[in-house]
């Protein structure tokens, strides 16, 4: 009897790990071919694992709730004879490059603590140990330099230091820890005997923390919540909550925003929408919204103004001759996901729709694949769809500009006649446009925006779906 490994798969060209969501199955299973074996979890999408032969699972490497980098083991499976084991591809595993994990938000970089400069943590240290991003990014947040994080011992496969490790290291007390200060020579240094203050050693465990620190072992939930006192609860954020919110605060950090708005008169859209909605599902089975017709009015915008659709690089930019447009898409649990139309330039209004109502349903689903959240150069977000009015979005890295759509509302407005001026009630939204400031500058950005808003106001509504 021969064994195959089942490997954590690559789930996107940015993704360096995955976390174990659940095991469907449990060791002394049978598996057939192609049959889900275990649920994972990615900072862009959820997805199942299945078994790469038919046989019985034989050892499960990592629980639930543990995060591993891909192309490592994370089962043995049990399969008949060797020949079958043959049959089975090798999958190498990928290199891990610092530059794609800073690519997703996960700076691995640390700050530094006191004054005192740090070293910076790489995904594999020195001593040849390997650190998850996820890993990197907590020591980074609670400023543990690469010293103490080499001490911390880990409970992962060989000695790695896992989420639960550096989490409980945090709940001991390292926050009370201050690294030794940087010696900098062009020539090695070594403290002599005499030196009064000796710096604490790499492998010393950590001091007793200070009081108040609480030092019990967390409540085995998934969710973490802590009653500080009768009028305030502090829940711990989910996985991708924590995601978002360092993407957010990466991008901030990352690109000088600038937001412009435009009010849009739509007065002629809404009309023509309500003229061909009913048909439109009749034949289709599909509805057609608002949002294909701003797609398509941005695809149009970004093909005028080039540098919108780009991205940076140093001091280079990559303008992109693809067009392929985000949708930002909120879920049920409350959390945001971005799955992308790609060659948006390519459909008429009957393709956008489909392929837009098609992505958006998957999303709140949780169905998407994980090439189907990647390789936006552009966002779309409606948050009028929410009743808000107007916004002020976040860029989606490493995206250079990202539009938002307010709700459509009557309003009394000054039109233009051959008898004068006049007092009418339209449709108008307001639309706004947040953009790297570091190639875009506030007359681009504004003209991009007044080209879509022009493009909108002068939509055909003589055309046929």
């Amino acid at each position: 009897m021969a064994q195959v490994e089942l490997i954590m798969p690559k789930m996107g060209e940015s993704i360096m790990e995955a976390t174990i969501l659940k095991w469907v199955k449990q060791e002394g299973d049978s598996i057939e071919e192609e049959e889900t074996v275990v649920e994972i979890a990615t900072d862009k999408v959820d997805s199942d694992v299945p078994s790469p032969v038919a046989g019985t699972l034989a050892k499960i490497l990592y629980q639930e709730g543990d995060t591993v980098a891909v192309g490592e083991a994370i089962a043995l499976i049990n399969v008949e004879s060797e020949a079958d084991a043959n049959e089975v591809p090798a999958i190498p595993a990928p290199q891990v490059l610092v530059q794609e994990v800073v690519a997703v938000g996960q700076d691995v970089g640390l700050a530094p603590i006191n004054g005192s400069p740090v070293k910076t943590v790489r995904p594999s240290s020195g001593n040849g140990r390997f650190y998850s991003p996820l890993v990197l990014n907590i020591a980074r947040q609670e400023g543990i330099s690469a010293e103490v994080l080499d001490s911390i011992p880990g409970s992962g496969k060989n000695g790695r230091v896992t989420k639960k490790d550096i989490l409980a290291f945090v709940r001991n007390g390292s926050q009370a820890i201050t690294p030794p200060p940087a010696v900098v020579s062009t020539a090695p240094t070594l403290l002599t005997p005499k030196t009064s203050v000796a710096p604490p050693s790499p492998i010393a465990p950590p001091p007793t923390p200070k009081a108040k620190v609480d030092t019990s072992p967390p409540p085995p939930s998934a969710k973490k919540t802590y009653q500080t006192d009768i009028s305030t609860e502090i829940v711990e954020m989910d996985r991708m909550r924590r995601l978002i919110a360092d993407h957010m605060v990466n991008s901030v950090k990352v690109s000088p925003h600038v937001t412009s708005f435009v009010e849009v008169d739509v007065t002629e859209i809404v009309k023509w929408r309500n003229q061909v909605k009913d048909d439109f599902f009749k034949r289709e089975q599909e509805k057609i919204t608002f949002t294909p017709i701003f797609v398509e009015a941005v695809v149009n915008a970004l093909k005028k103004f080039p540098y919108l659709n780009a991205s940076v690089d140093g001091y280079n930019i990559l303008v992109k001759r693809d067009y392929h447009v985000g949708i930002a898409t909120a879920t049920p649990n409350g959390n945001l996901i971005v799955p992308v139309v790609k060659d948006a330039d390519h459909k008429n209004l009957v393709g956008l729709a489909k392929t837009i109502n098609d992505l958006a349903g998957r999303a709140r689903n949780n169905q998407l694949k994980p090439d189907e959240i990647q390789g936006g150069t552009f966002t779309i977000s409606n948050i009028g769809s929410f009743g808000s009015i107007m916004g002020t979005p976040i860029i989606n890295q490493p995206q250079v500009a990202i539009l938002a759509v307010g709700a459509i509302r009557k309003k009394p407005a000054v039109m233009e006649t051959e008898y004068g001026d006049v007092i009418a009630i339209r449709h108008l939204m307001i639309m706004s446009l947040s953009y790297d400031h570091r190639i875009v500058d506030g007359a681009m950005g504004s003209q991009f925006l007044s080209e879509i808003a022009t493009r909108l106001e002068h939509f055909d509504t003589s055309r046929q779906l």
